[in-house]
């Protein structure tokens, strides 16, 4: 069964009872993603640069829990002419979905079975150390294969990369060792994001610094990228040949002062179905450890989803939904599959009305940057927290 696309109109057939698949995939909670949402996103990015600038759609997290199979055919269908994930993994998959595109493997590879993996699977490895790159040449030609890199730079991130001050050393060894073409050279921002541009530029000129002594080396390099998806709304002297964009393509903005600079659309959408509605009387305790007791009698609704499906559980007595178009909040402790709802004021409220805790119902919505502020964190890690018990169904005409 693959829930990541449209669900089918199949008939299950159990005993007397026919079920089409759709209901039963949304039986309990599910993940709704807006493909022409996700589309129209993509558009909005290609537009926003210059013809020379190529879009790389980051697919990594499996598309920060959007599904990657399907983004990442919505985004090169609309715009994105390259790849970008963080695992060999996540790069097979997509292989095996029959995507044919380049793909830039982000995170580090270093021992000779992955290496073969890449070759095998025509994926763009990124190189960020001397003796990875030497590790990789030397299995190379024992496998008698070339492979496009990628070399990383350690601008002021201080994560993955070679630092920027050894770069023409670092870029002259891979350039002479057999087996190894250089198909770009990058780097990564660490405060693109935020207002105050002081660092951003101190890493941008480090960049610039680091590449205008390799070219003075004589070494051609075909690719430069340094933008991610704050920096390419921010500063388009940082778009270079090619950008990374991942959280503006799922409609989300990085920072809120770059609200103004691009119309996005968020793709995700949160939803579950209430299982049981009860009134309990004043004083009554609920759920685990009684954080919540009523003050009045309360009308109740449990909602078939919890923290096992990637709610937080310190979101407890802070979260509210969406209920019938109103906002409604959530009470007690969140458990591991169900949570509960005051309801007291909507007495029209049954089981299996479908609840919003992501996106929108009638006028009103709720954001994962909304969880993410309530929570003091940010709106990347929502996306990326919701599991996969919850099926991804794709909605929306692209």
């Amino acid at each position: 069964m693959v829930l990541s696309q449209e669900p089918t109109t199949t008939v299950v057939t159990r005993s007397r009872y026919n079920y089409q698949l759709s209901e039963i995939i949304r039986q309990r909670a599910w993940v709704e993603i807006d493909q022409s949402a996700l589309a129209h996103n993509v558009r909005q990015l290609r537009a926003f640069l210059s013809p020379d600038t190529e879009l790389m759609a980051v697919v990594k997290a499996d598309a920060y829990g959007h599904g990657a199979i399907k983004v990442a055919q919505t985004a090169l269908q609309y715009g994105a002419s390259r790849l970008a994930i963080a695992t060999l993994g996540e790069g097979i998959e997509l292989r095996e979905a029959g995507i044919i595109a380049p793909i830039v493997v982000l995170g580090a590879v270093n021992n000779p079975e992955e290496i073969a993996a890449l070759c095998h699977w025509k994926l763009q490895p990124t190189i960020c150390t001397f003796q990875q790159a030497i590790t990789f040449s030397k299995t190379l030609a024992e496998l008698e294969q070339t492979l496009s890199v990628h070399l990383k730079l350690d601008t002021g991130m201080s994560r993955l990369g070679t630092l920027w001050h050894q770069a023409t050393e670092f870029v002259t060894l891979v350039h002479q060792l057999p087996y190894l073409k250089i198909a770009s050279i990058y780097s990564h921002l660490a405060t693109a994001d935020e207002l105050e541009p002081t660092v951003m530029k101190m890493q941008q000129q480090r960049f610039k610094d680091a590449i205008e002594k390799i070219k003075a080396m004589g070494i051609s390099i075909p690719c430069l990228h340094l933008a991610n998806s704050a920096a390419v709304l921010s500063d388009r002297s940082l778009h270079y040949d090619l950008v990374r964009v991942g959280l503006a393509m799922y409609g989300l903005y990085p920072a809120p002062h770059l609200k103004s600079t691009i119309d996005l659309k968020p793709v995700l959408q949160v939803k579950a179905k209430i299982t049981q509605v009860k009134t309990i009387a004043a004083g009554t305790g609920v759920s685990y450890g009684y954080q919540y007791i009523t003050q009045r009698e309360t009308k109740i609704a449990v909602v078939s989803i919890g923290y096992a499906d990637g709610v937080p559980r310190n979101l407890s007595n802070r979260l509210k939904v969406l209920l019938r178009g109103q906002y409604v909040p959530q009470i007690g402790a969140i458990t591991m599959d169900q949570i509960m709802l005051d309801v007291t004021n909507l007495p029209d409220v049954e089981v299996g009305d479908i609840v919003t805790l992501i996106g929108k119902d009638g006028e009103n919505s709720i954001s994962a940057d909304d969880w993410a502020k309530t929570l003091g964190t940010i709106s990347w890690e929502i996306l990326c927290s919701f599991k996969h018990r919850l099926p991804r169904i794709s909605t929306g005409e692209c």
